[in-house]
């Protein structure tokens, strides 16, 4: 595994000195109090000395950790299609992102209450740079990304990073998570991008179709649905710099306190879809679409048809549709008390004085309704 060392999370042979490295870290007292918040330090300082894998790491420490984020920031987490899932099978789950942190971590947890392996997840080095988030983002399995490279060491990263995706899947039988595209979905609209199939693909056999490598992965969507979205207010800036065609540049540790908000802001409800397991409709397109130019688009259309249908459209993004039509076609969905608390929290955090702004914030909640009514009406037209 040389070839991984940057990118790799830890052995289970180094969880102790990892453990050794953080353990009088303020940041981990500040989560392990909120985690445990009746408990004494000591408590949880001697039981993770005596924590020795990443698993024992995730079940006792991260685990509890995101029951406790349910808890007290949201209404509850729901899934549905775990069952679709093998106990001992590999996935390579391609996921909208909405959350830094939460995303992966809200996965892991449920596929661990399934019975099901937890997956190695990929994560941009920009958030990681900070040697405690690097020590604990590779203590829960995570293996990084690197961001803003140029071309050629963009390329070799890439082949690196492909290969390792192939060994957790194909030799480890460990699933993997990625995003569908990179960085987080700022304006609700759920798209894969081509470039990151074809990072994927990179590491396929000589000679080998690509659609036949994606089969040998186990490909499968995932959707991930926050009622309300805990940074929402803090993607505004990057959505307003975009609708005035404006390059947005991050603020000093922004990704730092997007993750904070993330895990501590209200969320409402949550819910986590496993769409089906593409290999059959990977196999009709090999059928149906000459070219592989055609074939990567079609492969990219089918993931966001099945993330997209798999969304859990609550009340708020309906209320949001109407807004910003100024029609009532979804009023059947959400009831009068719904629409006036989303509407506190619209004109609390939005400047109603400037459209744009407005516009931006009610698109982020409305666009995956219009996507699914969308891919519906193609469904029926094709029927």
């Amino acid at each position: 595994m040389s070839e991984f060392e940057e990118i790799r999370p830890y052995y289970d042979t180094e969880v102790d000195q990892a453990i050794k490295e953080i353990i009088h870290h303020p940041m981990l007292k500040a989560m392990m109090n909120y985690t445990f918040p009746d408990k004494p330090d000591e408590y949880w300082m001697d039981l993770m000395v005596h924590c020795h894998s990443i698993r024992d790491f995730q079940i006792n420490f991260i685990y509890p950790g995101i029951k406790k984020v349910l808890e007290i920031s949201s209404s509850g987490l729901s899934t549905s299609g775990f069952e679709k899932l093998e106990k001992n099978t590999a996935y390579l789950f391609i996921s909208n992102h909405r959350d830094i942190i939460l995303d992966t971590s809200l996965l892991n947890a449920a596929l661990y209450e399934h019975g099901l392996k937890m997956t190695t997840s990929a994560i941009g080095d920009n958030l990681v740079r900070k040697p405690f988030l690097r020590h604990l983002s590779r203590l829960t399995r995570n293996f990084t990304i690197k961001r803003g490279l140029p071309a050629r060491e963009l390329l070799e990263s890439s082949k690196t990073v492909s290969a390792y995706i192939r060994y957790s899947l194909l030799r480890e039988n460990r699933s993997v998570w990625i995003a569908q595209r990179e960085g987080r979905t700022k304006d609700g609209n759920d798209v894969t991008h081509k470039g990151v199939l074809k990072m994927i693909s990179m590491a396929g056999d000589s000679g080998e179709h690509f659609l036949d490598y994606f089969k040998r992965l186990n490909v499968v969507p995932v959707s991930i649905s926050y009622e309300y979205d805990p940074t929402d207010v803090l993607k505004m800036p990057e959505l307003l710099a975009k609708a005035r065609q404006e390059t947005y540049v991050k603020g000093e540790n922004e990704d730092f306190h997007t993750l904070l908000n993330g895990i501590m802001g209200q969320k409402g409800n949550i819910h986590i879809h496993i769409g089906d397991p593409l290999n059959p409709a990977i196999t009709k397109i090999g059928e149906t679409h000459s070219g592989s130019v055609k074939q990567m688009q079609a492969l990219a259309d089918l993931i966001d048809r099945q993330i997209i249908l798999g969304y859990e459209l609550w009340p708020t993004k309906y209320i949001a549709a109407d807004l910003l039509t100024g029609k009532e076609t979804h009023g059947h969905y959400y009831s009068l008390e719904q629409k006036e608390k989303f509407m506190r929290r619209f004109e609390k955090i939005v400047d109603q004085k400037n459209p744009l702004a407005k516009e931006s914030f009610l698109a982020m909640y409305a666009n995956p309704v219009f996507n699914k009514e969308r891919i519906l009406k193609e469904i029926n037209t094709q029927q």
